[in-house]
């Protein structure tokens, strides 16, 4: 069994869906297919709950109609017979009445997650169509809602995925190709919910961690995860081999091509993960599996909108339980920290979120003075670090010596050197590694 989950941008268009349904032949394979929205279609979503929230139901009716024409124009185009096209219209329609039927009262929470659910719902229900009908080919489409479940902590409840979702496929002994949706899933309580932006890639890893899947493949329209970012920095090239642990690193520090959870249920199952490129099928794309090869530095990715906290008292500082006192505000309002430096007089570290900056900062000040600074950016670099006659941080820290460092964390982990700098040095550090490092590296002899 394979997982191959294609993102929005593989399946945005019905020529692109024809493309996908060339690339998921494989006869000898049974294939789960996990689909995304069509691209542009969330964001769709998420502006007409906005406007459905703010009262202003006739700009969101106006916004519902307008997509709802759009996939009438894709279920036209994708589905050229006629009397197929009318059975597209048809479950095009069902989609759009069920968000339209929100419209009529003020919009809930559990309306909105209904209302963006039905992007997945309609790729793969259109794709199915598709496949079926036109190509006839067998396939079955499986809802994720029958499988896909978070536990009471909103986190995906593994066990239940794994007892549900064989469940399913024990209904159809035979088949060889499924198609399901990415992203969505229900709650605790049985309403329908979703694994937050980039859910798609996390629905794949835990479909294949369920299913015992023998690869996992992330379709998108890059040619697997670069060694620099592709939009700050040229030239860059696209790293054949990951481990587990260096993907996620830099899926967790800014890689957009793969959401940062995805990799953790392949690695818990030993699944190598495959990221490939629907635009360039015959690209190798990169391998993440367990083997972490030699180089020191593979990659360099960065993420932005840091917020630097320093709590500072000579008093309590080496007081028994201080670090414990500071990192339980952190969770009380479950906030993560992403660095962590201490000096002989203070504690800095760093977070994404500033959702509940002022109350943390009300607490931390009973420990001390308290500083803040914000618009800051991680670069985060990995490989194997491990071996320490690489040298590997001297020429980091070398390369970067006309930038001004805010922080370094180096030796929490084998596979990882951080560093905050201010947002706006953010590009000149990553041109700088990219020389230092990468071009250095293609030139030595």
């Amino acid at each position: 069994m394979k997982v191959l989950k294609f993102g929005g941008t593989s399946v945005g268009t019905a020529e692109r869906m024809r493309a996908v349904a060339g690339l998921i032949q494989a006869p000898t394979e049974p294939r789960i297919v996990v689909l995304s929205a069509m691209s542009g279609t969330t964001n769709a979503l998420v502006n007409i709950a906005k406007l459905l929230y703010e009262g202003d139901t006739t700009a969101g009716s106006l916004q519902i109609e307008v997509l709802r024409q759009h996939y009438h124009i894709v279920a036209r185009e994708l589905l050229p017979e006629e009397a197929v096209a009318a059975e597209g219209l048809k479950l095009v329609d069902e989609s759009f009445k069920s968000i339209f039927g929100l419209t009529r009262q003020p919009l809930s929470a559990t309306g909105e997650k209904v209302i963006l659910a039905q992007g997945e719902l309609l790729s793969t229900r259109l794709f199915h169509l598709y496949l079926t009908r036109i190509r006839g080919e067998r396939a079955v489409l499986l809802p994720a809602l029958e499988f896909m479940r978070l536990d009471a902590d909103e986190e995906p409840d593994a066990a239940y995925i794994r007892e549900h979702l064989a469940r399913q496929l024990a209904q159809y002994p035979d088949a060889e190709l499924f198609i399901t949706q990415g992203y969505i899933c229900r709650n605790v309580g049985g309403g329908i919910d979703n694994l937050k932006r980039g859910g798609s890639d996390y629905s794949a890893s835990l479909i294949g961690a369920a299913a015992g899947a023998s690869e996992i493949q992330i379709w998108t329209d890059i040619d697997g995860l670069h060694n620099n970012d592709p939009r700050v920095v040229p030239g860059t090239y696209p790293i054949r081999e990951l481990s587990f642990d260096e993907a996620a690193e830099l899926a967790y520090f800014g890689a957009k091509i793969l959401h940062p959870s995805s990799v953790l249920p392949a690695r818990e199952h030993g699944i190598p993960v495959r990221l490939l490129n629907t635009m360039q099928p015959e690209a190798p794309g990169t391998l993440i599996s367990a083997r972490t090869g030699d180089e020191a530095i593979k990659a360099v990715a960065a993420k932005d909108g840091l917020t630097a906290i320093r709590v500072k008292s000579s008093r309590m500082l080496l007081a028994y339980g201080f670090l414990r006192s500071i990192f339980d505000v952190f969770e009380r309002f479950r906030t993560p920290i992403d660095m962590v430096t201490t000096s002989e007089v203070a504690v800095s570290l760093t977070i994404d979120d500033d959702a509940h900056l002022p109350a943390i900062l009300a607490e931390l000040r009973r420990f001390g003075t308290v500083e803040v600074d914000t618009d800051l950016s991680i670069v985060c670099l990995v490989g194997n670090l491990v071996q320490e006659h690489h040298g590997a941080a001297g020429q980091v820290f070398d390369t970067l010596r006309d930038v001004p460092l805010r922080m370094i964390s180096y030796g929490g982990s084998p596979n990882n050197i951080s560093i905050l700098i201010n947002t706006t040095d953010k590009q000149r550090a990553l041109l700088a590694l990219n020389d230092g490092l990468f071009r250095r590296a293609t030139v030595t002899p």
